[in-house]
């Protein structure tokens, strides 16, 4: 489904980058800042900096190659744009000539034992490693886990809503018009994952999150071997 339009959008600012302008014209089509963010896997403070302090000018052939995507291709899903971003996007270089550092989708664990980290197609491919810290820091508090994950639904080995698989029940499972389905592995009702147990899987495929909740999968009989990942969020909690 296309994100609604958006309206009420400010106006009165004064001249806007090119990378500014691309992000506007994303936003009139419907996607928020942080969608534009996920779109070119970068933190949403750096799409607001696009106004603010002139930058974006390394993503402008990635965002025209999306909005071009959005318009014409009538592309709407984010996974499918942070892909179309990616072939554009390049790391910039130091002075010295090693590749620069840029800033991540932050992962918070909240006092309560609360946290939430997501990620799509582009970090998926090179295992999702800005998740190994927030499970890292669940395991350290004890915590518990469930994560989402989203496959085309051949890759399951279970009809959805299915006793057998996880999460057994219907409204944890959302079917998408594009033949995916998403499917939720644990909850708080259900007492979840224990954190330390995914933290130890996780180092022992070398840090790769996707790699460590795929073969839980496979393991645990719910998707096939071949199976791909598209979409990943893993959430902690607390247990009482």
């Amino acid at each position: 489904m296309a994100p609604r339009p958006r309206r009420n959008r400010p106006a009165g600012r004064g001249e806007l980058n090119e990378a500014a302008h691309l992000a506007d014209r994303l936003q009139s089509a419907g996607y928020s800042k942080r969608d534009i963010a996920r779109i070119i896997d970068r933190d949403p403070s750096l799409v607001s900096q696009f106004y603010t302090k002139n930058k974006g000018a390394a993503f402008v052939a990635a965002l025209r190659d999306v909005l071009t995507a959005v318009e014409a291709g009538g592309i709407t899903d984010l996974p499918e744009l942070a892909v179309i971003a990616a072939r554009r996007i390049t790391r910039r270089t130091t002075a010295s000539g090693a590749t620069a550092r840029v800033r991540g989708k932050a992962v918070l664990i909240t006092p309560t034992g609360s946290g939430t980290g997501r990620v799509g197609a582009q970090a998926i491919a090179s295992g999702s490693a800005r998740l190994r810290p927030l499970i890292a820091e669940a395991a350290r508090l004890g915590l518990r886990l469930a994560f989402t994950v989203r496959l085309a639904k051949s890759a399951y080995l279970h009809p959805s809503g299915s006793r057998t698989d996880s999460p057994g029940i219907r409204r944890d499972v959302i079917q998408r018009a594009d033949h995916t389905e998403e499917r939720s592995y644990g909850s708080a009702q259900t007492g979840g994952h224990d954190a330390a147990d995914f933290a130890q899987r996780v180092d022992a495929a070398g840090g790769d999150v996707t790699a460590a909740v795929h073969q839980w999968l496979v393991d645990s009989g719910r998707i096939h071997a071949d199976a791909q990942i598209i979409h990943l969020e893993v959430r902690t909690w607390r247990p009482h």
